[in-house]
């Protein structure tokens, strides 16, 4: 996808941060979309469909908490990010934001660049974990859907399968953080599950065959995979 192509709401109440973000990531070739508050945000994104939301969190007549939910809960925006771009970054707030539906977090202030740089990372999701890909590629890592294969730099590494599905879940939007009871769903479905730790446990089988550094834990809302 070319970055002409690409579309990008950007919600803020502050007309300084509006101004400058919308100028560095129109600089960069992107389509920007701007809204100053979370009714305006819901009106544009039903209206444009943008592939990112940039989204703060403290704003009049509704903030980013609140808007973050109504627009996840809009079916022809399911695929489209969200992150949050705010002053606070207490722990309870960052909390909030992903039980909210966000996927990603950025503390203000930050240098146009690296905006920038964090924007990239997050559209590469688009190019690179398609729902309907049955073969993922993510640096050293190939994991096969179809055949319930995975290979790290060159060598074949035997999962089962609960494990393998939830390696697959996790890779499949790498950075984005996967809420407990979403996993528990999407890899578990209605399935009994024993013990209030199921997921933690096959996540510590996964670190030690793929890698620590490859899955982040969240506290307090689950987990991600990092490239």
């Amino acid at each position: 996808m070319k970055k002409k192509d690409i579309k990008i709401l950007l919600v803020d109440d502050e007309p300084d941060i509006l101004e400058i973000v919308e100028y560095n990531l129109s600089s960069e070739g992107y389509q920007v979309l701007t809204a100053e508050n979370g009714l305006e945000a819901i009106k544009k994104a039903k209206k444009h469909h943008p592939h990112l939301i940039i989204l703060d969190v403290m704003m009049p007549e509704m903030d980013g908490i609140e808007a973050c939910e109504k627009l996840r809960g809009i079916p022809d925006l399911s695929e489209t990010i969200i992150t949050f771009l705010t002053a606070r970054g207490e722990d309870y707030s960052q909390v909030a934001g992903f039980e909210a539906g966000a996927d990603d977090y950025i503390t203000k202030p930050i240098k146009p660049k690296v905006l920038v740089s964090k924007v990239k990372a997050l559209l590469r999701r688009f190019k690179e974990t398609g729902p309907e890909e049955s073969t993922l590629s993510l640096g050293n890592l190939i994991i096969n859907r179809e055949e319930y294969k995975v290979i790290k730099n060159k060598k074949e590494i035997t999962l089962p399968r609960k494990e393998f599905e939830l390696l697959a879940l996790l890779a499949s939007k790498p950075g984005k953080v996967f809420k407990r009871e979403d996993i528990l769903d999407k890899v578990w479905g209605n399935e009994v599950v024993v013990g209030g730790r199921t997921i933690d446990v096959h996540i510590r089988k996964l670190r030690e065959k793929i890698g620590d550094d490859s899955f982040k834990t969240v506290k307090g809302v689950g987990y991600k995979f990092v490239v």
